[in-house]
């Protein structure tokens, strides 16, 4: 499917493994050398992502500036000429809620991070953000008011990111589209049934919305409990 799609950058989240660890075949994927992965320190199989280029970004960097977060190999962040392309893993709150507060830390000081990042350039974040924001955002909205990923303070988080001059580039371009998810747990036939929730997005700086060209969901890839989303910017 990454041969077919052939993106200039690859976003993988909760990738669950430490350098030394990416399997060969993805260290050998064609047309994309230049391969940049942050892990969880101390935690082998927790958390994770990568970032893989085309070309050889102008500098890259790890993490957000914040030691409560950045221990957990969250974010990786390239320079390109034109944009910084995010890579991001947002904590999820965990069941029972249990860690609602310190995924509520990561969204405030991540949004400072965007936008430090926004005043230099142009932002590109690409991630599993772990949120669904609207109601038309998952399949069953009133039965999730009070579970991680639909609680009131998730969606707020959110909706901060967009007020902050962010635009989920998705819901930009098809405002009314329903049924379009790009998770299912693995429970119940979900998928088959499309019982999923939009966790995960690409977001971009307002000013580049005259360079969005289209944000695609890739529903029918198989492989994982998510499905891959695909950004087309003229940049």
């Amino acid at each position: 499917w990454v041969q077919e799609e052939a993106p200039d950058v690859l976003c993988l989240q909760e990738t669950k493994c430490g350098v030394s660890a990416v399997p060969p075949e993805i260290r050998a994927l064609p047309g994309l050398p230049h391969q940049f992965w942050a892990s969880a320190e101390g935690r082998p199989g927790y958390s994770g992502v990568g970032l893989l280029a085309k070309t050889e970004p102008l500098n890259v960097t790890y993490g957000i500036g914040d030691p409560e977060h950045d221990a957990d190999g969250r974010v990786v962040t390239a320079e390109f000429p034109s944009l910084f392309v995010v890579c991001a893993y947002v904590p999820n709150a965990g069941r029972g809620l249990v860690r609602l507060e310190p995924r509520m830390r990561f969204d405030a000081a991540f949004l400072e991070f965007l936008r430090r990042l926004d005043a230099q350039k142009p932002v590109l974040l690409c991630g599993d953000l772990n949120v669904a924001h609207a109601e038309i955002d998952l399949c069953h909205p009133r039965a999730n008011r009070a579970n991680p990923g639909f609680t009131p303070q998730e969606r707020e988080g959110f909706t901060r990111l967009l007020g902050a001059g962010f635009v989920d580039s998705f819901r930009h371009l098809y405002p009314e589209a329903r049924g379009a998810f790009t998770f299912w747990t693995y429970l119940g036939g979900a998928r088959a049934r499309n019982v999923g929730w939009r966790l995960d997005y690409a977001v971009v700086s307002q000013r580049l919305l005259g360079s969005l060209c289209d944000s695609k969901i890739r529903s029918t890839v198989a492989g994982s409990d998510h499905c891959p989303i695909t950004a087309l910017l003229a940049v």
